[in-house]
């Protein structure tokens, strides 16, 4: 990799393509966007416009954000609404030089007020076709069950999924972590494995650095979403590093949520330094404060890492992706170019 001026950074973040892998598609609800669809279906929040919306977007914790995060997700009711929704992050991504985004989705969040799980994934996949069509960013969906509800219900939502199979390439875990370890989840991600399903799983976010173990020992996991309370596990920092699992860190999530309420002190340098293939993302960029871009500028701000590191983490998000070995190397080689053109603008 060529050298790059440091002054050249924040552009060289900003226009280094990239993969995002931990973007969670509710969360990308605006809350403009919620006040409109909010008037499609007469619905009345609780707010009196969407600057005091955004205004309640100040959590304690993980559990503070989910509250509202699920109340948010209640303005989406038809396939044209999540279509909308879809297409506004795609767009949105385009531009920050995303070349590839793998979108969770949680059904039940829907499922349970009625909304049919045709309606979910039928507008989700429209605006993801789309989007590859029009603007040249790929994009594939991962289901994720809600831990906070029982396996039983996962089961229950993995059978409504079946029928729309070519849709989702993965399943995944999320929501509320404390008091909820994998192994609750064991059996219906080992119907999942059997499906031939991509597996990932939310741990060690708020959780324990056991519930990492858990996801890669029981669920078998691929892919650890956040990871960041690894650094306080040293064999599995060696595990992580030496099977190249992939962690999805999401720097403006952490802070927002106080897991790291100072970003200076975020632990995905030490991760990188161990050699570990983390990777930046937004999670909930609407409730958190920024897209994927927003996230990388805000962590080497607070940290003061280097090109160096900016190149190693988009390198290993295209690493990290369920995509085929080809599209991984047309995109590597994109990203070398845009090092190199960085280089000749810093000479």
């Amino acid at each position: 990799m060529p050298p790059v001026a440091a002054d050249r950074l924040p552009a060289l973040l900003a226009a280094m393509p990239k993969a995002e892998l931990h973007m969670h598609i509710e969360g990308s609800l605006e809350p403009e966007m919620a006040f409109a669809l909010a008037a499609r279906h007469g619905i009345a929040l609780p707010y009196a416009d969407s600057a005091a919306l955004r205004r309640a977007y100040a959590f304690g914790d993980l559990q503070s954000f989910l509250d509202l995060y699920y109340q948010g997700a209640a303005v989406l009711r038809t396939e044209q609404d999540f279509y909308e929704l879809a297409r506004a992050y795609l767009a949105r991504a385009a531009t920050e030089n995303v070349v590839h985004a793998e979108i969770f989705f949680d059904p039940q969040t829907h499922t349970a007020r009625g909304v049919p799980m045709a309606t979910v994934i039928r507008g989700l996949a429209r605006a993801g076709d789309e989007a590859r069509r029009e603007r040249g960013i790929s994009s594939a969906l991962i289901l994720c069950f809600l831990r906070h509800l029982s396996e039983r219900e996962a089961f229950e939502t993995l059978e409504q999924a079946l029928p729309f199979r070519d849709a989702f390439i993965g399943v995944g875990l999320d929501s509320s972590e404390r008091g909820h370890p994998p192994e609750k989840f064991a059996r219906v991600f080992a119907r999942c494995r059997e499906l031939d399903l991509h597996i990932v799983a939310h741990a060690g976010e708020e959780g324990p650095p056991a519930y990492i173990w858990a996801a890669l020992d029981v669920l078998k996991a691929e892919r650890i979403d956040h990871g960041v309370q690894a650094v306080h596990d040293a064999a599995l920092m060696q595990r992580l590093a030496r099977e190249r699992v992939p962690l999805t860190v999401c720097p403006l999530s952490n802070q927002k949520l106080q897991v790291f309420p100072d970003l200076a002190r975020h632990s995905l340098p030490q991760l990188l330094a161990g050699g570990l293939c983390a990777t930046v993302n937004s999670d909930d960029p609407a409730y958190f404060g920024g897209y994927v871009n927003a996230n990388f500028q805000a962590l080497f701000a607070a940290t003061g890492l280097d090109a160096q590191a900016a190149w190693q983490l988009a390198a290993n998000s295209f690493e990290a992706s369920f995509v085929d070995a080809s599209a991984k190397q047309r995109w590597l080689d994109r990203l070398n170019e845009s090092f190199e053109r960085a280089h000749d603008a810093s000479a």
